[in-house]
């Protein structure tokens, strides 16, 4: 039996995903709701992942630690053959995770009041963090067709226009799962550089993407204007590690990496931990085999879902992702409101997905289903799906 077949339990080992579902949804009991909102994997992370830790584990002694050359030239080993981008090691600063990594940058080159730029639908902390920061968050909604996305540059440019200092991409997209085009990031580069915006890029669903489809660093392409760009980058989402809390600041501006590490130190912000340099240290250099198995169990995921779904259900569209393992659900015509259906689905169904509007109002009408996990847990959550809407 492959390792991705596996069925885990994993209530009562602190998982927001399994044992935090009474407080997300406000239900008194969630013990016969089955979790697929969240994203996070229902895999066991790489054999060569847990090696290394219990390695690292086996000397008694876990003190204060920091980023050795090693991990650094793996991220840029990794970035260079998964994503053709030559980085140098100079750029990197390490961070516990690209969410804390956004605040990082908001609050390091904006001040409260200031004007920041998303695209919605789109990952909820590109709203709440700057909100709580005490920044004003523009909208530039992506334009819908069918469940498919893509810029709306007309609207784009007309926010630039007014002030805006900071842009949030994300690369590849979370929630709709698109790869973006070459032409569509040169695009956001050249309008950004023309209102002098600062772009951070949010790239941590990069390297799961599927055959056919491309996804390009966008600093890679920016020539001139790289130093306008801080690029995210974690192996949490690749290989199920984000409880370990690592990611990457990739920053070319050597002005702007001290204004980093300033911020750094005014918060007492420190290094990785142990575990998590040792998690990414191992992933980037011995996580490839893992990855392209995990690649082909997502596709194949990803195909009985749709193909099963949308017969049961016609009036339910699924549009297939470049990217992800997030499958965004447009359920508009059913003609239920998103409060039906999330009824529907806790109450009925027994499932719990994420409703579209949590990533903004332009998502009302679409759920989100995570379906990172073993085939026998997918063919059960398609079966609940299915049930709470017939």
């Amino acid at each position: 039996m492959s390792s991705f077949d596996q069925v885990y339990n994993r209530r009562n080992t602190r998982s927001v995903k399994w044992d935090w579902m009474e407080k997300i949804y406000d239900i008194n009991d969630a013990s016969d709701i089955l979790p697929m909102w969240v994203a996070d994997m229902d895999f066991a992370a790489p054999t060569v992942v847990t090696e290394a830790l219990q390695e690292r584990i086996n000397h008694p002694i876990f003190g204060y630690s920091y980023i050795c050359e090693g991990c650094k030239t793996a991220v840029q080993s990794w970035l260079h053959t998964k994503h053709n981008w030559n980085t140098k090691t100079e750029w990197m600063l390490f961070h516990h995770g690209v969410v804390p990594a956004i605040a990082t940058v908001v609050e390091t080159f904006t001040k409260p009041g200031a004007s920041i730029l998303v695209t919605p639908p789109v990952y909820p902390p590109f709203f709440s963090i700057p909100e709580k920061l005490g920044r004003k968050v523009e909208v530039s909604p992506l334009k819908e067709s069918d469940g498919t996305y893509e810029m709306d540059f007309v609207s784009f440019e007309e926010k630039l226009q007014n002030g805006i200092e900071l842009f949030i991409l994300c690369n590849p997209h979370n929630p709709g799962g698109m790869v973006w085009s070459k032409e569509s990031l040169i695009e956001i580069i050249r309008l950004c550089a023309k209102y002098d915006t600062i772009i951070l890029s949010d790239e941590i669903h990069a390297d799961l993407v599927y055959p056919g489809h491309t996804h390009y660093p966008l600093a890679s392409l920016a020539d001139n204007e790289a130093d306008r760009i801080i690029t995210c980058v974690a192996p949490t989402k690749t290989f199920n590690l984000a409880g370990v809390q690592a990611a990457v600041m990739i920053v070319t501006d050597a002005q702007k990496r001290e204004q980093l590490r300033d911020h750094a130190a005014a918060h007492g912000q420190m290094e990785l931990s142990p575990f998590g340099a040792t998690a990414l240290k191992a992933a980037y250099e011995h996580g490839e085999p893992w990855l392209v198995e995990l690649l082909e169990v997502l596709s194949s995921n990803i195909d009985y879902a749709i193909d099963t779904i949308t017969t049961a259900l016609p009036k339910v569209k699924i549009v297939r992702p470049d990217a992800t393992y997030l499958l965004w659900i447009d359920y508009r015509l059913t003609g239920l409101s998103e409060e039906e259906m999330m009824e529907l689905l806790l109450h009925r169904g027994k499932l719990a997905l994420e409703p579209g509007s949590k990533y903004g109002e332009s998502g009302r009408g679409f759920m989100r289903m995570n379906i990172a996990c073993p085939r026998k847990t997918v063919e059960d959550g398609v079966d609940r799906f299915i049930h709470a809407l017939s």
